[in-house]
């Protein structure tokens, strides 16, 4: 009997012991996961809460835990059983629990929901002490609230797109975000956390790995195999995409240096990328600048920055260059782009015009939603528009680049689906005239067909595509002679006024140009080095214009006796000889040639097609080609080195059968006689 009884006590001491023990790790557990939850290192006291519950799952607080570090982890969808076990456990586990909860039905889009949850928190504030506290939680829960209005509104009217995951070419199983194109599409570069960074570190604090910048190419409609750029783009520490130049010669990072972010530019020399060097003063400052983006011509950047006295935390400013090339006063882009929450991601189209940023504040579905908006000729910004669901969805939706056809847009989404916890996708617009039947099951485009395979080349023929009003002239510039590409400077002109409104440099190894043409001006282009004649081409590009994308290769002409060149930039009255304005640019240009060349003779010569007589356009060429000559001596050029000849239409360069014809024979020319 004896011996019985000591084996329950026995017993009893080794369960009490074990009790002891389990309560004991779990209580470790539970402190290890709040210490690392107090710095919001979310990943480790997640795996810490994870391990504390397989202890011991009575407690409450534990499963809201738990829902804590889902709900700001990229398995935000995990989050939702913890917190309702929590509230069944535990009526009063903690109180914000209904709004947590309504938080996951709203990023379910369970709008509902999520309002029935919101209102319970809301009302549950409205019996609380007051406090600083409590008006900012009122505040953020009404906000809440709205966010879920606006969502059942905005998902009555989704946007007919394709929302395309770019593949496991480009996407890794890891962290692949904030994609930046050239406006042509043949340029990605991205974000990446991947074992395969420059020195291969983590970040501990986050438990990932640094950030890292890759590049990659499109041919034949086809993305190659990403590369990381190396040095001196990528660091052992943070480098991240922030804005690519429409050319791609011109890339804008964000660096983390000691804990101040900021806005570096890195320049494609030849084929090599300088080291990146950080925008002075007033465009970073001593506090956080996150985003930037040029404008088409790169005499404006427009920039986020979380600097005090903006309507909200971050707000949209602009910088101007000025003539000597450097940046002036930054100025608040103010109302009604910014707002009194947080602006972010800022995108501009190249057509001169358009605006793509995201927002906390506007008409959002929750979080960060992007927005579009359209500045006017007089410089107004529109009301920013929500660019609609699928595109924006309840959860954050911040990094954005679109194409400049406007086809494609570019953008960084969390889904089941992905090869990652984050993955890159391409979104293809379609028109709003038919309706394609297809779908996916993941309701991210505006059909209601049964599902199948997601394949947008199947209906890209079939639909009409609203496009950019842009023209994209590219090509390579190389030598006449030899082939060889080579560096020259493109000088863009706005012809109605004879300002100069941009310049450009092909690439000294590849000689590719890009330049974008935003529409309802007419355009003139010279391109120029000082071993060569210059060439120029003119585009008149209407408003009514949709995109175009134009390739021109350029060969250059060497100074050399004989030579001929077109001045396409020279413009005459109808029918007469008096030069319009127009032509003042262009023929400035030759003045500077003469000039630099002190010893060049050169024949003006003036060609007309060959509608009239044979005498009335000789007449009229010769009077034209002296109106030329006149305007060289008058802007101090001696009549010593100018000869005028008038050669009607006995010197076509293509038959005079067409309208187009007909207007390349309308020209004027120099000849080299003698250098």
């Amino acid at each position: 009997m004896k011996k019985s009884i000591y084996t329950l006590i026995i017993i009893s001491l080794i369960s009490i012991g074990n009790i002891v023990a389990q309560s004991k790790a779990y209580k470790n557990k539970m402190d290890e996961g709040n210490q690392f939850l107090s710095t919001q290192t979310f990943r480790k006291a997640l795996l810490s809460y994870l391990s504390a519950d397989s202890i011991d799952a009575t407690h409450a607080e534990t499963k809201y835990d738990i829902g804590v570090c889902y709900l700001n982890s990229y398995f935000k969808d995990r989050a939702l059983p913890f917190f309702e076990k929590a509230l069944e456990m535990d009526p009063k586990v903690a109180d914000d629990i209904h709004y947590l909860i309504g938080r996951c039905w709203h990023l379910n889009m369970e709008w509902d929901k999520a309002i029935e949850e919101y209102t319970l928190y809301k009302n549950y504030l409205l019996v609380k002490k007051d406090s600083k506290d409590k008006k900012a939680a009122y505040a953020d829960v009404l906000k809440r609230i709205e966010e879920c209005e606006n969502g059942k509104e905005l998902i009555k009217s989704p946007v007919r797109v394709f929302i395309d995951n770019m593949g496991s070419e480009i996407n890794s199983p890891f962290i692949d975000y904030t994609p930046v194109i050239s406006a042509d599409e043949d340029v990605l570069m991205y974000t990446s956390r991947r074992p395969t960074t420059t020195g291969g570190g983590m970040d501990n604090f986050i438990d990932e790995y640094y950030e890292d910048i890759f590049i990659s190419y499109k041919f034949n409609d086809k993305w190659t195999a990403p590369v990381n750029m190396g040095p001196p783009i990528n660091t052992p520490g943070h480098d991240a995409t922030i804005n690519l130049s429409a050319d791609a010669q011109k890339l804008l990072i964000y660096i983390d240096n000691k804990g101040e972010g900021n806005i570096w530019e890195s320049t494609l020399d030849g084929l090599k990328w300088t080291k990146p060097v950080k925008f002075d003063s007033p465009i970073n400052s001593k506090y956080h600048e996150s985003s930037a983006s040029y404008s088409y011509d790169g005499n404006t950047l427009y920039f986020v920055s979380y600097r005090e006295g903006g309507l909200g935390g971050g707000d949209i400013y602009y910088c101007k260059k000025d003539k000597k090339g450097r940046w002036g006063d930054a100025f608040n882009i103010g109302a009604p782009i910014n707002t009194i929450y947080d602006e972010e991601s800022i995108f501009m189209l190249p057509d001169g015009k358009t605006m793509y940023f995201s927002s906390r504040g506007h008409k959002t579905m929750g979080g960060f939603d992007i927005f579009t908006t359209v500045q006017d000729t007089l410089g107004k910004w529109s009301e920013p528009v929500n660019i609609g669901f699928p595109i924006n969805k309840a959860d954050d939706d911040v990094t954005f680049v679109m194409a400049a056809s406007g086809r494609h847009g570019y953008y960084t989404a969390v889904k089941r689906e992905g090869y990652g916890t984050r993955d890159l996708y391409m979104i293809s617009f379609l028109g709003v005239e038919k309706t394609p039947g297809l779908s996916v099951e993941d309701n991210l485009i505006a059909c209601l067909t049964a599902p199948v395979s997601e394949t947008s080349s199947l209906v890209a023929a079939n639909v009409e595509i609203k496009t950019s009003s842009l023209t994209v002239l590219k090509g390579i510039i190389t030598d006449a002679v030899t082939k060889n590409p080579i560096e020259a400077i493109i000088s863009l002109t706005d012809n109605s006024t004879g300002q100069e409104i941009a310049t450009f440099k092909s690439n000294s190894k590849s000689g590719k140009y890009l330049v974008t043409l935003p529409s309802g001006k007419n355009y003139g282009i010279a391109v120029k080095n000082d071993n060569y004649l210059f060439h120029s081409e003119n585009f008149d590009i209407p408003l009514t214009n949709g995109y175009q994308e134009i390739v021109k290769d350029i060969a250059m002409k060497n100074i050399s006796v004989g030579t001929r060149i077109v001045l396409k930039n020279v413009f005459y009255d109808f029918d007469k000889s008096t030069l319009r304005k127009e032509s003042q640019s262009e023929l400035n240009l030759l003045i500077k040639l003469l000039n630099d060349v002190p010893t060049m003779r050169i024949e003006l010569s003036s060609h007309t097609d060959n509608k009239g007589s044979e005498k009335y356009n000789l007449d009229l060429s010769d009077r034209r080609s002296k109106a030329v000559v006149e305007y060289l001596i008058v802007n101090g050029i001696k009549a010593t080195r100018l000869e005028s000849k008038g050669y009607g239409f006995s010197e076509p360069l293509v038959p005079n059968d067409t309208d187009a014809g007909r207007q390349l024979n309308r020209r004027t020319e120099f000849k080299i006689l003698s250098r």
